[in-house]
């Protein structure tokens, strides 16, 4: 995840599956001097190759065996990611570009970039973008993959050109959300499919000007495998994921709590999922982005909470939840749980 290519995924990211917010323009006033809003390229301070300083807030897991959304990867041109029960063989000659950042604050994730390699002489290139977002913590007004996809479709930039509406269709038996749109300028298309997955906006965006190219792919996407439970709340049966529930760490479910306690003192929102065992407690902790005193501070807090077990079909189950610790920097909706800490 600590790619020497972070900075430059992190922006590409954006501009290719996102177009529809906009990016400020730095202003022309801009210290020359460095810091976070300075027009100055070349520091004073070198970081020497290969080596990335890291200061402040990280993802991490209370434990190395629950899956993770971010803990996808490619081997042997396949792209496998357990947590969302997805396997998708590349194209024949396609390769991962880069490794993708950890999760922003609101839950944003790039999972993978695919594309064929440099060297490729053909016709038409193209990239493959896999990503996620959390719906526990969006930023935007969003309950779900439709939701999502509108709300991409109706901020598009003015330079981008709706090609085709959000539809529903199926991809490897799965229900998706597929949206087109294109820039004129670039004369390049974008082809969008969501669905939800766990309480994740899964996308996988393509990117091309070659529109022959982009439906080839889509139609060798049909041979991915996906669970076929299109619900954000799916069964539970043995060996299966948890339930999926929005703001189960609300007042009427904890029967236990206890605040965490820091030692120092900071003002950034923690994102935090939970899995909560068929016995109300938590049995698993994974911080989108936390400094690691607030992890520690949060798991040792999060050890002595006590929730009602949740029944289906009268059997107890276990609940994939999430809490948003501190102060979120983006609003949210009213029924989103958040506990105040600082």
């Amino acid at each position: 995840m600590r790619s020497g290519f972070l900075c430059l995924l992190v922006a590409l990211a954006f501009s290719i599956s996102s177009p529809a917010w906009a990016q400020k323009v730095p202003s022309q006033n801009a210290p020359q001097n460095g810091g976070d809003f300075s027009n100055n390229t070349q520091p004073v301070t070198k970081v020497p190759t290969g080596v990335i300083l890291v200061k402040g807030a990280w993802s991490s897991a209370s434990d190395s065996v629950t899956p993770l959304p971010e803990d996808g990867n490619v081997t042997n041109n396949v792209y496998s990611n357990q947590y969302f029960g997805m396997t998708y063989s590349l194209p024949p000659d396609w390769t991962e570009k880069y490794k993708g950042p950890p999760p922003s604050d609101s839950g944003r994730y790039v999972l993978a970039q695919i594309r064929r390699p440099d060297t490729y002489k053909g016709p038409a290139q193209g990239n493959i973008l896999i990503t996620a977002q959390d719906m526990f913590f969006t930023s935007i007004p969003a309950a779900n993959a439709l939701q999502f996809v509108n709300y991409m479709k109706d901020n598009l930039q003015p330079d981008y050109k709706v090609e085709e509406a959000p539809t529903q269709t199926k991809v490897a038996g799965r229900p998706f959300t597929f949206l087109a749109y294109w820039s004129p300028v670039a004369q390049l298309h974008w082809y969008v499919l969501a669905t939800q997955i766990r309480c994740h906006t899964l996308e996988l965006v393509l990117t091309s000007r070659d529109t022959k190219l982009l439906e080839s792919l889509i139609l060798d996407m049909d041979k991915m495998k996906l669970p076929a439970d299109a619900s954000p709340t799916p069964r539970t049966d043995a060996g299966a994921v948890p339930v999926c529930i929005k703001d189960y760490a609300s007042d009427e479910n904890v029967i236990a709590r206890v605040d965490p306690v820091f030692t120092e003192h900071r003002f950034n929102p923690v994102p935090v999922r939970i899995i909560i065992d068929k016995e109300g407690k938590v049995k698993h902790i994974h911080f989108l982005s936390a400094f690691p005193d607030q992890a520690k501070a949060i798991t040792d807090a999060l050890a002595q909470w006590k929730f009602k077990r949740y029944l289906r079909d009268g059997q107890p189950v276990e609940v994939e939840t999430g809490i948003m610790f501190g102060r979120a920097l983006h609003p949210t909706t009213p029924s989103t749980t958040s506990v105040a800490t600082e």
